[in-house]
């Protein structure tokens, strides 16, 4: 079965690793969720690579695993959050360039449509915190050069651009002028982790189909991070798409990720948003809970729930990859 991923940690992570003499690559690094190979043992047509900066440098709200890896890879370097996105910037197109064999970038739906033919996993690179910008047009240009494709407009802290999960308030002039620039750009704007206000200002202001990358179902689980019915079908109607968010705290009470929890969100939001807005965004390696099929290599233990839960042969190629391959040839 092919996978497309609309989001994972895993640059950040990695990064974390080696800063902490532990050396991990890109192609099979531990104690990652998301390597080449196990991407490969998938097979995966697509992964979106996240640049995470925590504009406060203080480690995210965590579960219980208690990996200290996890804690340093959700903690940026707060003296200049546009050097660490660069320095991730950095490590990403290294990693790349080492594994040609396997791995392709994509900066076009083109490049995408090439990485499947030649049998390569197709690599898209995304900023998760608008901040890095410090609300200047000219370095989001030149993120969008170095080959950024989706900005998460803020993470779970106010920056320029608006207000994020939990607070009140929507975009501000600068965030307006961004969403944009972006859309003149062809910059995917994603609005997970927006507050509710800074959501409808998007979808108010939005002329071009966006995504909630590694969001899931507030209907089911109320969690603030999650999207109400009425922003599931804003997103239907606009012709976006959704990822469902693989983390515990995101899918229910439980302390880790179950397939009978993802697929209630995955009913949920194809009976509010329609099956053609529905995607996967792990939110690998940006989890600290376990999860029952363990990582990217685990994939087909998703699949077989799906299957085994009743959900149609087109219904699953739709979820795990189909969607998200139409909505990239209609936006990238």
């Amino acid at each position: 079965m092919p996978f497309i991923d609309l989001h994972c940690d895993t640059i950040a992570r990695l990064l974390a690793c080696q800063r902490a003499g532990h050396p991990a690559h890109l192609r099979r690094g531990e104690p990652l969720h998301v390597n080449l190979e196990k991407l490969r043992r998938s097979g995966y047509l697509l992964q979106a690579f996240a640049l995470f900066v925590n504009l406060h440098g203080t480690p995210a709200p965590a579960g219980d695993g208690g990996d200290p890896l996890y804690a340093q890879s959700m903690a940026a370097r707060p003296e200049d959050p546009l050097e660490e996105v660069l320095t991730l910037a950095d490590l990403y197109w290294t990693e790349l360039a080492q594994n040609r064999d396997l791995a392709r970038p994509v900066l076009t739906f083109q490049d995408l449509v090439e990485a499947r033919q030649a049998g390569q996993i197709g690599c898209l690179l995304t900023v998760e915190e608008g901040g890095v910008c410090r609300g200047s047009l000219p370095l989001l240009r030149t993120l969008y050069r170095l080959g950024v494709r989706i900005l998460t407009l803020t993470w779970n802290y106010p920056n320029q651009l608006g207000a994020p999960n939990g607070q009140a308030g929507g975009l501000t002039e600068t965030g307006f002028a961004f969403l944009a620039e972006m859309e003149a750009l062809g910059m995917l704007p994603d609005v997970s982790h927006l507050s509710d206000g800074s959501f409808w200002d998007v979808c108010r202001a939005a002329r071009r189909p966006f995504l909630a990358s590694h969001s899931n179902a507030r209907a089911l689980w109320p969690h603030r991070r999650n999207l109400t019915d009425e922003m599931l079908r804003a997103l239907g109607d606009r012709g976006c798409l959704v990822g469902a968010n693989f983390y515990a705290g995101f899918l229910g009470p439980g302390a880790t990720s179950q397939p009978a929890d993802l697929l209630r969100h995955l009913r949920h939001m194809i009976h509010v948003a329609g099956l053609e807005t529905v995607a996967l965004g792990s939110d690998f390696d940006g989890i600290d809970t376990p999860l029952a099929w363990g990582d990217a290599g685990g994939m087909d233990q998703v699949v077989q729930a799906l299957d085994q839960g009743g959900f149609s042969p087109r219904e699953i190629d739709a979820i795990c990859w189909e969607n998200a391959w139409k909505f990239f040839q209609r936006t990238l």
